[in-house]
């Protein structure tokens, strides 16, 4: 991962994580995309320009309307030859035909733990293709899981039943 340009979409708790996690590994840029622009974070609008600078682009947004398919032909063409695609968030969220068709030119790879269809069917192509990796949905089973999940149900009860905002609200976007 040394030197790599790495564009995070999805600038959210786990995107700042995944951020967080990458700088002990001498990465020579994180650029972080988000919705709406803010401070640090561009907007999904500069997505098409951003692409092309990106050797690992890593998808963790949730699924939406917005975010179904954001990951198309167009999306997939822009990513210059040898980048990776990175998928923890949804399947949906990648364009699997597109996918395909890009990865069968060996132009990119992928590395996801969801796929849509989910499970893959055994007959699908992407099984045969040398770069791409498929992990069995795993990617939030870490230790731990289990007491900071109750956790958060337990802390969002309470706020509901005091009138307090939720935290961690998906929104149709990311």
């Amino acid at each position: 991962m040394a030197d790599k340009r790495v564009l995070i979409v999805g600038a959210g708790a786990i995107g700042e994580a995944t951020a967080a996690r990458l700088a002990p590994f001498e990465v020579a840029s994180i650029t972080r995309v988000a919705r709406t622009a803010r401070d640090g974070v561009h907007g999904v609008a500069e997505l098409p320009d951003l692409l092309p600078d990106a050797d690992i682009v890593v998808l963790i947004v949730p699924l939406t309307q917005e975010t179904t398919g954001l990951v198309d032909a167009d999306f997939l063409a822009r990513m210059p030859d040898g980048a990776l695609l990175v998928n923890g968030a949804r399947g949906p969220v990648v364009d699997t035909e597109a996918l395909t068709a890009q990865l069968r030119t060996g132009r990119i790879g992928a590395a996801v733990d969801v796929t849509d269809p989910e499970p893959l069917p055994a007959d699908h192509p992407l099984w045969e293709m040398p770069n791409f990796l498929l992990t069995p949905h795993v990617g939030g089973a870490v230790p731990g899981l289990m007491r900071r999940a109750y956790r958060l149900v337990g802390d969002q009860i309470r706020r509901y039943v005091a009138g307090q905002p939720l935290i961690n609200q998906v929104h149709d976007g990311y």
